[in-house]
This record gives structure tokens, sequence and C-alpha cells, in this order.
């Protein structure tokens, strides 16, 4: 609904994502939202009433490339469990869901580099 409202004020955005919390309204969209286009988006979430139950949830998938596959000075790979504990380290990822465990996959057998996919979402961050 909210994207037909958009085509019909010509706009070349559209809406993504929305989700309620609490106190907070998140809105994904696949460009910058112009005014022109905020103020078609602010008419439509004032005239309904979000449920969280009919919300949709958005996943994406993290692909990180050129990983190496054996950690330095170490006899082991690199594991699912190993990148879960560096989601949770550094700050870049803090408002990072993961959905998945992390699939490492080694790019070739005499490689020494590998490719890590997840499937995530990303919340809003306070």
């Amino acid at each position: 609904m909210i994207n037909q409202l958009l085509r019909g004020v010509k706009s070349k955005c559209f809406i993504n994502f929305i989700c309620q919390d609490n106190k907070n309204l998140l809105i994904t969209s696949n460009k910058v939202v112009f005014l022109s286009n905020l103020n078609v988006i602010e008419k439509y979430i004032t005239n309904i009433e979000f449920k969280s139950s009919r919300l949709s949830q958005s996943k994406s998938y993290l692909k990180i490339l050129d990983i190496p596959y054996f950690i330095e000075n170490m006899d082991f790979s690199i594991s699912a469990e190993v990148v879960e504990n560096i989601f949770k380290i550094f700050h870049i990822f803090n408002n990072i869901t993961l959905f998945s465990q992390s699939q490492v996959i080694k790019i070739s057998p005499k490689s020494n580099m590998a490719i890590i996919v997840v499937a995530t979402t990303r919340h809003k961050v306070q």
C-alpha cells in the first residue's frame, strides 16, 4: 500500500521494511527519502495502527570475502563459533542480529582463504 502511494507521486523510492517497537518506528527504503516522499510516508503511518504480529521480517545475507581459513599461529581453521565471537567483539556489528549459524567456505582445496556467509538483520541503533 505505501509503495503504491509513493508510485502515485511518481517517486522512485520504495519502502523495503517497516518495524515498530515500544518507542521507535524503523523504515528502510531503497533510496534516500526526500521531503515529498517523507510527506507521503508520514500520512501513511499516521493513518494505520501497527501490530507486531503482522510485520514482516527482513533478512539479509552478509558475505565476507578473503578471510584466512586457518587462524594465524594456530592449528585449526576458522569456524562458525569464531565468526560469531567476532560479531560480538567488534562494535561495527553491534546492531546486527544473526538469524543462522555462519557458514565458512574454503575457496579451494589449496587456498588458505575463506568466504563467510550469514543470514542477518539490522536493527535501529539507540
